[in-house]
């Protein structure tokens, strides 16, 4: 673990999902194939879509057809990865090692924790509820609403709905969009090395500490 964080007292955290919470890659790369398929687009590999991930399944699906499609086929390509992955985003996906327990500790202590998602809100409730039963206090995904992350609405949604003030909330991700978002929001970034994204793109997006392992989260609150 990379700790440079002072000490500070924390009673909430808000996590990413896709990961930082669960290994959704392959799920994902799985429906953007399918639409892929069903529009007559080539396929991705599963490494090009993990870089593709991060900002949203609109942008994922911009990125994954190719250069110069026009916004009508983008849109459609989106609507059959949506129809897709709704009936399928629970073949491959699962928590990584270590997050359920560390799930519990949390509520244990009475720590209130959120999910806050790119993911489009009904699928980050699904998955909240069928992953994490019991375990989180609220979970946000992209909606009308709310503008996706970079900008800091979700954050601040699940911030309101908590009770929460920003100098005693961590916010933890796996990706460069992730320590934006935090910035933007005013709270400290925590890392994840077991994402989708390497240790120096977290730094450089302004982790203020990266972790390896869920459960070392534990010694900064």
């Amino acid at each position: 673990m990379n700790l440079t964080k002072e000490k500070t007292t924390y009673d909430t955290v808000l996590f990413d999902l896709d990961g930082t919470l669960l290994n959704t890659l392959d799920d994902l790369a799985d429906s953007v194939n399918y639409a892929l398929r069903a529009k007559g687009y080539p396929t991705r590999t599963t490494e090009e879509v993990r870089r593709f991930i991060g900002n949203g399944v609109a942008v994922l699906m911009k990125r994954a057809v190719p250069e110069g499609t026009d916004q009508a086929k983008i849109d459609e390509a989106l609507e059959c990865f949506r129809a897709h992955y709704k009936e399928n985003m629970r073949n491959k996906t699962k928590p990584y090692d270590g997050i359920i327990p560390l799930l519990e500790e949390l509520k244990r202590r009475g720590i209130r924790t959120a999910i806050i998602s790119n993911k489009y809100h009904d699928a980050v409730g699904q998955l909240a509820r069928e992953e994490f039963p019991g375990l989180f206090d609220a979970a946000f995904g992209e909606s009308e609403r709310l503008r996706p992350k970079p900008a800091p609405d979700i954050v601040n949604a699940a911030m309101d709905a908590l009770g929460a003030k920003k100098e005693r909330t961590l916010y933890v991700g796996d990706s460069d969009t992730d320590g934006i978002t935090a910035c933007n929001a005013g709270l400290f970034f925590v890392g994840v090395s077991w994402g989708f994204r390497d240790r120096d793109v977290l730094e450089e997006a302004g982790a203020g500490a990266v972790i390896d392992k869920p459960k070392e989260l534990l010694a900064l609150l």
